[in-house]
C-alpha cells in the first residue's frame, strides 16, 4: 500500500478537527470552525493542497464548512463515525485497485487468476486495520487493541 501525500494531510488535518470536536464536547458542534489557514499552519500542509482535498472530504459528507469572518470548517459527523478507510476512499478511492480496476472486476488467464486472490486478501488484510481506527482514535492518540497488538511486533518495524 502506498500511502499518498493527500491521504496523510487530509488525516492530519481531520486529526485536528477530531481534536477540536472532543474539545467542545464530542457533540458534532459547528460552533467552533477552524480555517483553512489554520489546519494548514497546524499540520503544515500547503494551503491550496488542503483547500482541493477539504473539498473532495466535504463532497464525502466527512466534513462541513461555514462562510464569513467566524466560518471555517468542522467535522460533519461525530469523530468516532469516521474510519481512516473513510478518509483514504474519499481522497484516493479504493483502498486496492490494479491498474485502476477493483480487484474483483480484474480478469486473468488461467495460470495467473491467483493473483487475483492475492488482491482480495490484502484489501481485506488492509480492512481490517483501516476500518477499525477512527477519527475519535486517531486524536485520542489510541489504537483499537487488535490494530495496536501489530505495532508490537519487531518484525513490523522492520524495512523491506
Amino acid at each position: 500500500m502506498r500511502v499518498t501525500a493527500k491521504s496523510d494531510y487530509a488525516l492530519r488535518a481531520l486529526v485536528e478537527l477530531a481534536n477540536a470536536q472532543r474539545d467542545h464536547g464530542g457533540d458534532g458542534s459547528r460552533e467552533n470552525p477552524i480555517s483553512a489557514e489554520e489546519l494548514g499552519r497546524l499540520q503544515d500542509i500547503p494551503h491550496g493542497f488542503l483547500q482541493s482535498i477539504l473539498s473532495d472530504l466535504r463532497r464525502a459528507g466527512i466534513v462541513a464548512s461555514r462562510r464569513g469572518k467566524t466560518g471555517g470548517w468542522t467535522l460533519a459527523q461525530d469523530a468516532g463515525a469516521v474510519t481512516v478507510a473513510d478518509v483514504l476512499r474519499a481522497v484516493d478511492g479504493p483502498l486496492v485497485s490494479v491498474y485502476d480496476v477493483r480487484p474483483e472486476a480484474v480478469d486473468y488467464n488461467e495460470r495467473a487468476s491467483i493473483l487475483q486472490h492475492v488482491w482480495i486478501a490484502s484489501r481485506a488484510s488492509l480492512r481490517r486495520v483501516m476500518d477499525a481506527v477512527s477519527l475519535s482514535d486517531l486524536a485520542e492518540g489510541r489504537l483499537p487493541p487488535d490494530v495496536h497488538a501489530l505495532t508490537l511486533d519487531d518484525d513490523a518495524w522492520e524495512p523491506r
